[in-house]
């Protein structure tokens, strides 16, 4: 049977998958895929929202009889993927297959780690009742993901000291190796017929970085890259390399601990771990201020800066010489010497420059927070590396999202990441977005750049939120441009405001579900993988064109590139990647077939730009005006059909 014939009106998910709705592209798109998976294909896949990608892709996939790895964008796809899509499309096949989830260690406990936690140096009474209660925990979990222990928050500090990284691992000399939950995960995950990862993994795997997974890949017959729109960034960051104020202090505080355990009598060990830990701190105020991202040759003269860059790489080196004398007294400290080796590397790398950078055709530069830094080196292209690793292995890849063609065309993605010879295709959204949805332009905008416009489209807004009843998300390209509606919007709404930054992300979402009527404002996080269905989210208001500031390091190192080549990064460039990022804002919208809405987009240059109708040809079609009479008609009408929706339910 072709895998359509499974998704049919006639096939096994009608019956055996509550709600099952047939979608004729859905089934277009799952004979494409099993065909490039028979096939060994390359293919490029949009899915329109609401046409059901992944059980288009995960039929052909378990029905293969190879061995397929699923890659998606976040930990969250990842765990619905593994914990409801993939089970409820075995049921539907009855195909005893093995499946397995496999995240990033960071997402493991790590028992040898734990054991050593409460020699890691001060910690608040917070973390001393957070490593009890993880603790107590780690001799009941069977998996050991840390996702399990839903009472600690995934970025609380207590996380980094009870989990491992490549580099403080101890592999196999470890005493706690035979219980370890990395490698009970990686054993199930080279055993499995379908395995789910992320792209952080994927990548960090291919690139033998990091992870140490590296005997995952070559064994697959099959890559699914779901959200693929996003591998290109994260592709970017697994290239480069990173020296952060945290891989600083979390060495010297190992250094500390696994010489307390191994080696009481070498205190100097002590002693230059604790001059790292200052120089590191030293180092970050000679940065500047927070919240910083720049390009490393902004700075890199700065006296200070130098100064200090030199006494963290002597530190280091003093600290390097005292733990290779150590080294042979354990694992962990051997391991503490390479780490430092490595390190340094990376802290050289900034010191000499240039030189080392153009060869690697990278960008170096930094980002600040108030109390850490990052040094990256970037690379300014990745196609090249990315068609390099993915030509190793014989194998069908098939990449697909909701985002990733641009006027029409893929040229966009598959020159980012090198891909040559590739299948391709649009598999429409069934919804019916002219019935279901407004897209309201209003009129007499200001320039973007006016100091007058967000409050002017704001004023504008005001009357969209009342006719929608509140639930309405209100997307800025700015956190100034939020923090401005946050002011001006708390006395002149009846509607409860939720803020991003107030709480978890998470968190957020469930109380804007809750209420019903909620407003909702956002910057990038919440443009894209969020999903409120229902009518709690009505309206989704976008302030401007999502261009990323030409002033941030690696695009504008991308855009000289682009330019010295002799092409035109505005076109290729920098307009393809805001046409993705609108895209996936104006999808927040509507997320079922029972959805309506409006999306209000205020950016002028959609209409007097002639690269406007470049962003106007990618969004969905939507009835369009410039009236707000029509805005509040359209509620009207939708208020209307759905009283009578309730009325008839309840005869």
């Amino acid at each position: 049977m072709k895998a359509s014939e499974y998704l049919a009106e006639d096939g096994v998910f009608s019956t055996y998958v509550d709600g099952y709705k047939v979608r004729h592209s859905q089934l277009a798109l799952s004979d494409a895929i099993e065909d490039a998976i028979k096939n060994k294909k390359v293919l490029v896949a949009e899915a329109g929202t609401g046409i059901g990608k992944t059980f288009a892709y995960l039929v052909p996939a378990i029905n293969s009889g190879k061995k397929v790895i699923i890659s998606t964008g976040t930990k969250h796809l990842q765990d619905q993927l593994f914990r409801t899509d993939i089970p409820r499309v075995l049921k539907a096949l009855d195909v005893p297959i093995k499946i397995a989830l496999l995240k990033g260690r960071a997402n493991y406990l790590c028992l040898h780690r734990l054991q050593i936690a409460p020699h890691l140096g001060f910690m608040s009474k917070v973390t001393q009742s957070q490593l009890v209660e993880i603790g107590q925990w780690a001799g009941k979990s069977v998996a050991g993901d840390i996702s399990e222990l839903s009472a600690i928050e995934e970025d609380a500090f207590v996380w980094p000291m009870v989990t491992s990284t490549a580099d403080n691992c101890l592999g196999s000399e470890c005493a706690s190796w035979n219980d370890c939950f990395i490698v009970k995960a990686r054993k199930k995950a080279q055993e499995a017929d379908l395995l789910v990862i992320n792209h952080h993994l994927l990548l960090a795997d291919m690139t033998l970085k990091e992870e140490g997974f590296a005997e995952l890949l070559p064994g697959a017959d099959a890559f699914v890259i779901d959200e693929a729109h996003q591998l290109h960034e994260v592709a970017s960051r697994y290239f480069g390399d990173t020296l952060s104020s945290r891989q600083l202090t979390l060495l010297a505080s190992d250094a500390i601990a696994e010489q307390v355990n191994d080696a009481p009598d070498m205190t100097e060990i002590r002693d230059c771990a604790n001059q790292l830990e200052k120089a590191t701190q030293d180092f970050r105020l000679a940065l500047g201020d927070s919240a910083e991202k720049q390009a490393w040759a902004s700075i890199k003269y700065k006296p200070s800066v130098v100064t200090c860059l030199s006494e963290l790489i002597s530190a280091l080196s003093d600290l390097s010489e005292n733990l290779e004398v150590a080294s042979e007294r354990s694992r962990g400290l051997d391991q503490c010497y390479q780490r430092c080796l490595l390190l340094s590397q990376r802290a050289e790398l900034f010191k000499r420059d240039n030189e080392l950078a153009d060869a690697a055709n990278a960008i170096l530069w930094y980002e600040t927070y108030s109390k850490s830094f990052m040094l990256h080196s970037t690379p300014i292209e990745v196609s090249n590396l990315f068609r390099k690793y993915t030509n190793n292995f014989s194998a069908a890849w098939i990449f697909t999202s909701a985002t990733l063609q641009v006027n029409k065309n893929f040229n966009h993605f598959s020159d980012a990441m090198g891909l040559e010879e590739f299948d391709s295709g649009i598999w429409l959204s069934p919804f019916d977005y002219q019935r279901q949805s407004m897209l309201y332009l209003p009129e007499n905008m200001p320039d973007p750049s006016s100091y007058s416009y967000t409050h002017t489209l704001l004023e504008k807004v005001l009357p969209v939120l009342s006719a929608s009843k509140g639930g309405a998300f209100l997307l800025f390209t700015s956190y100034r441009a939020m923090n401005e509606a946050k002011e001006f919007l708390q006395d002149k709404l009846e509607f409860p405001i939720f803020i991003q930054g107030e709480l978890p992300k998470h968190q957020l979402l469930a109380r804007f579900r809750e209420a019903g009527n909620a407003i909702l404002l956002g910057t990038s996080s919440f443009w894209e993988g969020v999903d409120v269905r229902g009518g709690a989210l009505s309206c989704v208001v976008i302030d401007k064109l999502p261009f990323a500031s030409p002033g941030e390091p690696v695009m504008q190192a991308r855009i000289d590139a682009i330019k010295n080549n002799g092409g035109q990064p505005f076109m290729e460039y920098q307009i393809p990647r805001a046409v993705i990022a609108l895209n996936q804002g104006v999808g927040r919208l509507i997320r079922d077939i029972n959805d309506h809405g409006v999306v209000v987009i205020g950016d002028p240059r959609l209409t007097s730009k002639a690269y406007g109708r470049v962003f106007l040809n990618g969004l969905p079609p939507m009835t369009r005006t410039t009236q707000i009479k029509d805005v509040e008609n359209f509620f009207k009408e939708k208020m209307t059909e759905t009283e009578g929706e309730h009325e008839a339910a309840g005869a």
